[in-house]
């Protein structure tokens, strides 16, 4: 018989939509203060951005329902973002997720799953 663990998906595990919702609440607020990313989102309708962001986690940590928006690679070819952009923003999504008490195992596939769409978002 599987563990729980294993036949749970991400998305269950570190609670579902409800958790998605507060870690990208969180997540922006970080961002925003960030002077090394904030500038792409000056311009941006930050309810709607949110909103693309849940879906994408939500997702990407297995939830049981379809991505609608751009693909990584095309969502982000316009903004020439770096290495740099890339790590602050996986910072800043780690640490969100430490501030909830999600536990590090579960952290540590999360970023696993952003590691798996770098490439993608630097268009590299």
């Amino acid at each position: 018989m599987e563990s729980t663990t294993t036949t749970q998906t991400l998305f269950n595990r570190i609670g579902g939509m409800n958790a998605v919702d507060a870690a990208v609440e969180i997540f922006y607020s970080k961002v925003m203060m960030d002077d090394r990313i904030n500038h792409f989102f000056f311009h941006i309708d930050m309810t709607k951005q949110s909103g693309k962001m849940k879906a994408f986690l939500a997702f990407a940590f297995g939830a049981p329902f379809p991505y609608p928006g751009l693909a990584m690679r095309e969502a982000n070819q316009h903004m020439h973002l770096t290495e740099d952009h890339f790590n602050a923003v996986a910072e800043h999504l780690a640490s969100t997720l430490k501030e909830l008490n999600v536990p590090q195992p579960l952290v540590d596939e999360v970023v696993k799953v952003v590691m798996s769409v770098k490439d993608d978002v630097l268009n590299a």
